[in-house]
C-alpha cells in the first residue's frame, strides 16, 4: 500500500504542474478536495457506513481537512509556480524526517530514539544540501517557494499525529470523507476571495489533470492513506515521501522537459539515507549479516 501511494502521490505533482499551466493554486486546491468527494460519498453508501454524530469527531475532520488538506496542498501548487516538480517533490520529501520528529514528540509508541535521531540529522542535511546555503542568505521567490514545500511537509507531519490520536476509532474510509468535506468547506470561501470565480472553461489536459488529482490522488490516496496510519503509524507512513521523488523526477523529465541540478540529487540520497537510518530495518539485516 505504501508503494502505491507513493506512486500516486508522485503523479500529483506532475498533474499539478499541467494544471497550474492555466489554474491559480488555491483554485486547483479546490478542484481537488471537490472532485473527490462523490468518489467518497459512493464508497461510504456502498459499505453501509454512517457518518459520525459527534461534534467533537467533526471538529477533528476540520482540523484534519486544514493540515492535511487545505494549507498543504496551496502550498505546494504556489510552490510549483517558482520550482520544478521534481524539487518540490524532493523537498517534500523531508516530511519524513519532520514525521519522525513531530510523532516522537507526541505519540508515546512512536518515540525517538538515538538511530532515529541520527537519521534526522542526516536527512535534514539533505534539506540543506537541495534548498542551497544562497537560498537562506537571499529569499527570492524561488527560495520562498521552496519553504513554502517544506512548511507544507511539516503540516503533513503534524496531520499524521492529529489523525492517530483524534481518528483512529473511526473508519478509514469516512476519514477521508469527514477530512476532504471540511477541507472543501475550508478552500471554498479562499479560493473565491483570493482567486475569484473558479472558470471551467478550461482545456481537456487542465480537466484532465484535475481529475486525476481528484480521483486518483486524493480519493484513492486517502483511502490508502487512513488504512496504513491504522496499520503502520503516523512516523512509518511519513516514509512515503522516500518513495515520491523518483517517480515525480521521472515524470517531470520526460514529459515536461525539467532538469535538476546535481545538488539537488545528492541532498535526495542524503534525504533517503536519513529515512532509510529512521526506519532501522537495512541497518538491523547488515547487523544480522556481519555478526
Amino acid at each position: 500500500m505504501l508503494a502505491a501511494l507513493a506512486i500516486i502521490w508522485g503523479g500529483s505533482f506532475f498533474f499539478a504542474e499541467i494544471a497550474l499551466r492555466e489554474l491559480p493554486p488555491l483554485t486547483i486546491t479546490l478542484h481537488r478536495v471537490f472532485w473527490a468527494l462523490p468518489i467518497l460519498i459512493f464508497v461510504i453508501w456502498a459499505k453501509g457506513i454512517t457518518p459520525p454524530k459527534s461534534l467533537k469527531v467533526w471538529r477533528a475532520y476540520l482540523t484534519m481537512g486544514a493540515l492535511n488538506n487545505a494549507l498543504p496542498f496551496s502550498l505546494i501548487f504556489w510552490g510549483q509556480t517558482q520550482i520544478t516538480s521534481g524539487l518540490a517533490s524532493i523537498l517534500n520529501g523531508a516530511t519524513g524526517v519532520t514525521g519522525v520528529i513531530v510523532a516522537g514528540l507526541f505519540l508515546s509508541d512512536e518515540r525517538l530514539t538515538p538511530t532515529k535521531l541520527i537519521g534526522v540529522v542526516v536527512g535534514f542535511f539533505g534539506v540543506a544540501l537541495t534548498v542551497g546555503i544562497e537560498a537562506l542568505q537571499n529569499f527570492d521567490l524561488r527560495s520562498l517557494a521552496q519553504m513554502a514545500i517544506l512548511l507544507a511537509g511539516l503540516s503533513y507531519s503534524i496531520a499524521g499525529v492529529w489523525a492517530k490520536l483524534r481518528l483512529s476509532g473511526q473508519k478509514p474510509e469516512m476519514n477521508a470523507l469527514g477530512m476532504l468535506l471540511c477541507s472543501t468547506v475550508i478552500m471554498c470561501p479562499l479560493a473565491l476571495y483570493i482567486d475569484g470565480t473558479p472558470q471551467f472553461d478550461l482545456q481537456i489536459s487542465t480537466w484532465s489533470a484535475l481529475l486525476a488529482l481528484a480521483v486518483i490522488c486524493t480519493s484513492l490516496s486517502y483511502l490508502l492513506y487512513f488504512n496504513i496510519l491504522n496499520r503502520a503509524g503516523s512516523g512509518n507512513l511519513m516514509l512515503v515521501t522516500l518513495l515520491i521523488p523518483p517517480f515525480a523526477i521521472t515524470l517531470g523529465v520526460l514529459v515536461l522537459g525539467e532538469s535538476l541540478a546535481p545538488i539537488s540529487l545528492v541532498g535526495f540520497a542524503f534525504i533517503a539515507l536519513g529515512l532509510i537510518i529512521i526506519d532501522g530495518r537495512v541497518i538491523r539485516l547488515l547487523q544480522r549479516s556481519f555478526l
